[in-house]
């Protein structure tokens, strides 16, 4: 199997795993992966990833030329904002997950660093995640903004509307984004009862074991 067919498979596997345990519903969230010749599969506009079909899926060339496929979905800047600032990255995953955009909503929420410390776990697969303001969906504005962000951050959270994450395959990412949505549940939870939040030593201890 080719590298760019396998990618495909994995799109399909992976959003329709999301799909089927409620992390996006309808035809929310978007996927994408970079291949080794710097062209991108992205998932299309439109179309729930809980049944994406493979040959369907969007190639694009590294300057965001569709090369084959449906079109991709409006969220195509977002994505590319990613690969741009941050050159290890592989994939970027974007979903509407019910728990994280809850917390997207909280004035309460830190917007430098959106997850309180709760878990090794988000602080190794995420470091700090930037809340951003409101955009409109598709909006090329919302690119600009993690452009902004000069590739520090491999993960930020879009207010009223759920989180990007970036990572060096899709699996990274993927199993980044599900550490997100788990800790902003985790946020939820607790919110309110005084959890016991990693102290700055434990932190500083989890990012010299497991540096990103």
């Amino acid at each position: 199997m080719s590298e760019e067919a396998r990618l495909r498979d994995d799109i399909c596997r992976i959003a329709k795993s999301m799909f089927d345990r409620g992390l996006t519903c309808g035809a929310s969230g978007n996927i994408s992966a970079r291949l080794s010749d710097g062209t991108v599969l992205m998932t299309p506009t439109g179309v729930s990833m809980g049944f994406l079909d493979p040959a369907r899926i969007s190639h694009l060339a590294p300057n965001g030329q569709l090369l084959s496929g449906d079109a991709p979905t409006k969220e195509r800047p977002l994505h590319a904002a990613f690969y741009e600032t941050r050159a290890g990255t592989g994939a970027v995953v974007h979903l509407h997950s019910t728990h994280s955009v809850a917390l997207s909503m909280l004035p309460e929420t830190d917007p430098d660093n959106a997850l309180p410390p709760l878990t090794p776990y988000s602080i190794m697969r995420l470091g700090k995640v930037k809340l951003l303001p409101f955009f409109l969906p598709g909006d090329p504005e919302m690119g600009a903004a993690v452009r902004g962000l000069a590739g520090k951050r491999s993960a930020v959270l879009l207010a009223n509307h759920g989180p990007v994450v970036a990572g060096k395959d899709i699996w990274a990412a993927s199993f980044a984004m599900e550490e997100l949505e788990e800790t902003a549940k985790l946020a939820l939870l607790t919110r309110g009862r005084d959890p016991r939040l990693l102290r700055p030593e434990e932190i500083r201890a989890v990012q010299e074991r497991f540096p990103s």
